[in-house]
């Protein structure tokens, strides 16, 4: 019994800090996000994808930044996972597997992403033209990750709501994940008839990621 307490204790430490994590690197990864638009050679956030932010004297910075996104995905899905295991540590629960494991994946293609930059094309031209094999790998991992988040976000956020947990916080997973199922309509709509605003598009979906995990480790970090 004594055993099960601390295992218990050593469990919820561990959840909160993962969570903690988590938000902290969402802060740091928006941050610098900002931080490089207003850098040399001064992209556009509403014409430029993200990703053009790591091509330039200060894309090393985005390169991290990318490695940085993986790290704080990991985080939250330690987070998630071992609250689940708080609530039902007998059961295992297909969604949210299926969920933490389409998250890591997400994670993972943005690490490859810094090591693969992109092709930078005209702001009037389509993000799916590319010029070169590194380009294509690009975003080929690019689009690959944002369809996996998009999907975790989405299975995750079903099983908070069935589950019963974090029921102060599922209005705002419901809201970020709406948020990105739109941004990424918007991204294939702009790419096909509006590449002008690709940029804003893309941010629009990152945005509802980011603001999932922050929203969603928050609500871990406030349990006792």
């Amino acid at each position: 019994m004594q055993m099960d307490a601390v295992g218990a204790r050593t469990r919820a430490k561990w959840r909160r800090r993962s969570a903690t994590a988590a938000m902290l690197g969402v802060v740091l990864y928006v941050l610098i996000d900002v931080v490089l638009q207003f850098l040399p050679p001064h992209y556009s956030p509403i014409s430029d994808a993200e990703s053009n932010l790591a091509v330039g004297p200060y894309g090393w910075i985005m390169n991290l930044n990318f490695l940085g996104r993986a790290v704080f995905c990991v985080c939250v899905v330690v987070a998630i996972a071992l609250t689940a295991r708080e609530r039902e540590p007998a059961q295992r629960d297909g969604m949210l597997q299926t969920g933490l494991a389409l998250l890591l994946i997400g994670g993972a293609s943005s690490a490859v992403l810094a090591f693969f930059p992109t092709d930078v094309i005209a702001a009037d031209t389509s993000t799916l033209q590319t010029s070169t094999t590194v380009g294509v790998v690009h975003l080929v991992f690019a689009s690959f990750g944002f369809v996996t988040a998009l999907a975790a976000v989405m299975l995750l956020t079903i099983w908070l709501r069935v589950r019963r947990v974090l029921p102060r916080t599922q209005a705002w997973a419901s809201t970020f994940a709406a948020l990105t199922l739109a941004g990424l309509l918007l991204v294939v709509a702009s790419s096909a008839w509006a590449p002008g605003v690709v940029g804003l598009a893309e941010r629009l979906a990152l945005a509802g990621i980011l603001g999932w995990t922050y929203a969603v480790s928050a609500g871990i970090r406030r349990l006792v």
